[in-house]
């Protein structure tokens, strides 16, 4: 572990099975992580798969106060994928749930295994919708209109059957 809280954003991610349970099992497994902390949770929202195939994802956004290293927290959050199930056959397949760190306080990092911050992340409107959410100042105008034609609806739980 780091020894001083650094805050990080992880997006969630599903398109298989119950995605809604999965996602929202991800969130407390994700809060359960050690020396983790999640401050918010964005609201869940539906998108359209984007450079990817099969149903909807049901996306979500975590900001957490963790002490894990970037490495650390990547690996935690991939145990956590396949707890769930996941299986990564070929690029973009559908899945039962997706974990990425998306920042990690200011590390700029480009590594093998991760490159922070997200090297997509201004690209994707089921990223920067719920990271408008539950951090605005880190979303500006011109990359929400940049997005806007991404089809992506927030959820209202008590719709769901």
């Amino acid at each position: 572990m780091s020894t001083s809280p650094v805050m990080a954003c992880v997006a969630l991610g599903a398109n298989l099975g119950d995605a809604v349970a999965t996602v929202q099992q991800a969130l407390r497994d994700v809060a359960g992580l050690p020396g983790t902390q999640l401050l918010k949770a964005s609201s869940l929202y539906r998108s359209a798969p984007y450079e990817a195939q099969g149903p909807d994802f049901i996306n979500a956004v975590a900001l957490l106060q963790t002490q894990l290293s970037p490495l650390v927290l990547l690996h935690a959050l991939q145990a956590i994928e396949l707890k769930s199930g996941r299986e990564r056959p070929y690029k973009n397949a559908p899945r039962t749930l997706d974990l990425d760190v998306i920042f990690y306080g200011d590390v700029s990092l480009d590594g093998p295994e991760l490159i922070l911050p997200h090297p997509r992340w201004q690209e994707r409107a089921f990223v920067l919708q719920p990271l408008f959410e539950v951090w605005p100042e880190r979303v500006s105008a011109v990359q929400l209109a940049a997005v806007q034609n991404q089809a992506i609806q927030r959820i209202n739980l008590q719709d769901l059957p």
